[in-house]
């Protein structure tokens, strides 16, 4: 099992055999590749509340609220910590959390919100962009004039 692939693949081919075997070698002057921790990627994502508000059918502030006292990290509801912060612009909703969270448990939080107050049928969460959602009003007028 020696190819004539110069020196260093050779020895690599070789080795990776031997360990392959169960024969661990450390191989002078070859290191394996490691990945360099640095800071964790941050997600930012917004909810916009501003046509509910507006009408004042909810409050952004406590959806902010249950946001915090329902978000799960690692498992454990209020152990927000340094990973996720929420906060929030006049009927905007901020939130900026590390690495592993995903956009969808956000839409899931919020639709528990609207059920919870109720407001399920009338408001629907739909995703503008990449990064954000919305709470919208379920169109009405378009079924009236389907039939």
């Amino acid at each position: 099992f020696w190819l004539k692939l110069g020196t260093d693949r050779a020895c690599l081919v070789f080795c990776s055999h031997l360990d392959f075997l169960g024969f661990g070698m450390a191989i002078k002057g070859i290191k394996k590749k490691v990945a360099a921790k640095g800071k964790k990627a941050l997600l930012k994502f917004t909810i916009d509340c501003q046509q509910p508000a507006d009408d004042n059918i909810i409050e952004p502030k406590d959806l902010e609220k249950f946001l915090n006292s329902r978000i799960k990290v690692e498992g454990k509801t209020g152990n927000l910590g340094e990973r996720v912060t929420i906060t929030r612009e006049k009927s905007k909703i901020n939130v900026t959390a590390e690495a592993p969270f995903s956009k969808r448990y956000l839409k899931y939080l919020s639709k528990k919100y609207l059920k919870m107050q109720q407001l399920r049928d009338f408001l629907r969460v739909v995703a503008p962009n990449k990064t954000s959602y919305e709470l919208r009003y379920f169109n009405i007028n378009e079924d009236n004039e389907e039939e």
